[in-house]
């Protein structure tokens, strides 16, 4: 039962992350620092022209954000385990 459980909790995690990619996009006036430098640097220097291009644009800037949050999340799920992992190791060598 547990595992069955936890298979459904992790589907619906994944379902979660994933929905964003399928549905539609709205039009929303997210921006941060990477739209706010574009567009500083296209009044300052109007003819300017990028080095490369993106290789993937995200349908919207809401699908940009959650990709940011998964990202945070699972740096700090990182950080935590690893900080979790020697803390319970320090304990153990006492």
């Amino acid at each position: 039962m547990l595992r069955s459980r936890s298979f459904w909790l992790v589907a619906a995690a994944l379902a979660i992350v994933a929905a964003p990619f399928f549905l539609p996009g709205g039009t929303s006036e997210f921006k941060g620092a990477d739209d706010r430098g574009a567009e500083a640097i296209a009044e300052a220097r109007p003819g300017y022209e990028p080095w490369f291009k993106p290789l993937w644009k995200p349908p919207s800037d809401e699908v940009t954000t959650g990709l940011f949050a998964l990202q945070a999340a699972l740096g700090g799920g990182l950080l935590g385990y690893v900080i979790g992992r020697r803390s319970a190791k320090n304990v153990a060598d006492r």
